[in-house]
């Protein structure tokens, strides 16, 4: 791997340069996926605290995520580094939606692996709601077709679910 044009000298490159994430992917569900923004904090915060204790325990040991005392001013801060992260290639996430995104349904992180043995990490979740419906289930088929025909990865590895 070569050194990205990032400012950190440790971000090592793990997608070919220039390579542009889609911005707009739409299920067949009639829901879609969408880069995460700062601008989402409401619906994101209501997702995620809505959430909380099952999300904690897929992601609580690996990330510390999410904290019982979340703010909004600390999600607002973590969606706007999400967004930053995704501008440089360093790290996704897009947010998936109802079609007039009134409600932030779930989450899909690609994250450049931390093993040899994969080029990136992909977990997903959605809200207790939604957990074991039709929707999930289009989901959980829906995520590895797209990274296998819209991303430039390898070996990816689907985990934390």
């Amino acid at each position: 791997m070569t050194e990205s044009n990032d400012a950190s000298p440790s971000v090592k490159a793990w997608l070919p340069p220039g390579w542009q994430h889609p911005t707009h992917v739409a299920l067949p569900t009639g829901h879609h996926l969408r880069p995460i923004r700062a601008s989402d904090t409401e619906l994101d915060m209501e997702a995620v605290m809505g959430s909380r204790e099952r999300l904690w325990s897929i992601y609580g040991e690996a990330w510390g995520w999410p904290p019982v005392s979340m703010t909004a001013k600390q999600d607002r801060a973590d969606l706007q580094r999400h967004a930053d992260e995704m501008a440089t290639n360093k790290s996704f996430n897009f947010a998936l939606f109802d079609a007039d995104e009134t409600k932030l349904i779930g989450c899909v992180y690609i994250d450049p692996a931390e093993t040899p043995e994969a080029d990136a990490e992909i977990s997903w979740w959605v809200r207790d709601e939604y957990v074991g419906t039709e929707l999930e289930a289009a989901l959980d088929g829906f995520v590895p077709l797209r990274i296998a025909r819209d991303w430039p990865l390898s070996s990816p590895r689907y985990g934390l679910r």
